[in-house]
């Protein structure tokens, strides 16, 4: 005899047309069976114990399911594009033009307050490209700083020149 709770749960998803939860769950737990086998994840000893014998019904099941796959494994690669010089004033002041060490692209970002609110400004002296952006009056300068950052970083971005060394001065 089914106990009153479970009648009222199919009760209730028949009403909702929710498929039934443990339906659901089985097909979730075959899913990731299926994908952890098709990428050479799955261990296969003792075959009919405890997790490992939701794969053996799933292909008992259906022979498509003991076909091989086209998956590839996500490959990432984090090497950095550019590589960032973050220069101080004094570094920057010690002799005329740029210091030595510095080669590459060279960009200038800063924040600043007017009388007309806060901005950011970007300069790329090796390429000849300036951005004033307004922030109104609500921002503060620190935010403009970051905010200046972000957009040479997203100049340098798109300007797909092939250095691999970017100086600024903050």
């Amino acid at each position: 005899m089914l106990s009153d709770s479970y009648q009222s749960t199919g009760a209730m998803e028949a009403l909702t047309g929710l498929p039934p939860l443990d339906l659901v769950l089985r097909g979730e737990a075959r899913s990731a069976a299926h994908r952890l086998w098709s990428l050479g994840c799955w261990s296969y000893l003792h075959l009919n114990q405890g997790h490992r014998c939701i794969l053996t019904q799933l292909q008992k099941s259906d022979p498509i399911f003991n076909m091989g796959v086209n998956i590839m494994k996500p490959v990432f690669n984090l090497e950095p594009k550019y590589r960032v010089t973050m220069l101080t004033r004094e570094e920057w002041t010690r002799g005329p033009g740029t210091p030595p060490a510095v080669k590459g692209l060279v960009w200038f970002t800063g924040g600043y307050r007017t009388v007309q609110g806060i901005g950011a400004g970007v300069y790329g002296q090796s390429v000849d490209r300036r951005l004033s952006i307004s922030l109104g009056k609500h921002a503060t300068v620190f935010q403009a700083e970051v905010y200046a950052v972000l957009a040479c970083v997203h100049e340098i971005e798109t300007q797909e020149k092939p250095e691999k060394y970017v100086s600024c001065l903050l």
